[in-house]
């Protein structure tokens, strides 16, 4: 199996932070990301970038990271045992974009790569990472166009790459406590090494970066829809699943808190307002309640 270039991965993943910043910036107008560069006491650092209050963007980060340690931390040696004793590296990019207009649905992805070394011992690596969308007023062409810019990127690489991480997606974000989905998917893949360093990296490659190919479409196409405030609300409503993923479910968050990450950084996916009504449910023919049984079931797309 070809060896892995950890200085290749990192160059990548910082492009692909200041490209999607920019591509975001351009879209927004009225607000740029603050930078904020922090390092951690344990072994590494990052750059968080942050929009708040924009014109189209709510809240938005865009993160690097690039932590090292002597030890795994529990969350990774529980069912990697192989790990325990390695010294590791951990690098990637995560973003989560929060929109004003509830007719933008918010967007998540993440790409990283994680190699555990031990002196006479061959390194343990692997990518992973994807993309996922979460609307709050459902629009087929929107999912479609979606999954469609997945598919084309995941192409390739095989024709079973797509419709695995497009399951492997629909079954991580799912809030079981919920019984429903957290949106409408898009790829989710973890532990990729099989095809080899090059190819791995490559499709890592081509997921990361067509990640905003696939967003920007949709942004341009939501962003002047008028609301009202009642779907503001139910926007905010909506996010309160999201932070309930995040913080019950989310393997990355859990990762960064037990290595002693930054929490700011850790946390910027939460979104800025969010709000829990009690039992709540929406009236039955509504778009809200079209939302739930007719998008926030796994559904083949394209």
């Amino acid at each position: 199996m070809s060896q892995p270039n950890k200085e290749a991965v990192k160059a990548y993943l910082l492009s692909l932070q200041n490209d999607i910043c920019q591509k975001l910036e351009q879209a927004d107008v009225k607000q740029h990301f603050e930078h904020d560069s922090w390092i951690r006491p344990e072994g590494g650092g990052g750059q968080s970038r942050v929009l708040t209050n924009g014109d189209i963007i709510e809240k938005g980060g865009v993160n690097f990271s690039h932590v090292f340690g002597h030890q795994m931390p529990a969350s990774a040696t529980q069912h990697r045992p192989e790990l325990a004793g390695r010294k590791f590296e951990a690098m990637g990019v995560s973003l989560v974009i929060h929109p004003n207009n509830p007719f933008i649905p918010t967007s998540h992805a993440n790409v990283r790569f994680f190699i555990a070394e031990k002196e006479g011992e061959e390194p343990v690596w692997w990518f992973g990472g994807g993309y996922d969308l979460t609307p709050y007023y459902g629009f087929d062409e929107d999912c479609q166009s979606w999954h469609q810019t997945a598919k084309n990127a995941c192409a390739p690489f095989g024709d079973d790459v797509y419709p695995r991480y497009k399951k492997w997606c629909d079954d991580y974000f799912y809030l079981k406590h919920r019984d429903e989905q957290r949106g409408v998917g898009g790829l989710f893949f973890d532990d990729l090494n099989e095809l080899g360093f090059e190819q791995s990296f490559a499709l890592m490659q081509a997921i990361g970066s067509s990640y905003i190919d696939a967003y920007l479409p949709i942004i341009h196409k939501r962003k002047d829809t008028p609301f009202t405030q009642a779907q503001k609300d139910f926007q905010l409503y909506r996010r309160g699943r999201y932070v309930e993923f995040n913080l019950v479910y989310d393997r990355g968050t859990l990762f960064g808190l037990q290595t002693g990450g930054r929490t700011e950084s850790i946390l910027m996916s939460l979104p800025p307002n969010v709000k829990w009504d009690y039992n709540w449910q929406p009236e039955t023919g509504t778009p809200e309640h079209k939302l739930h049984d007719d998008y926030l079931k796994p559904r083949d797309w394209v």
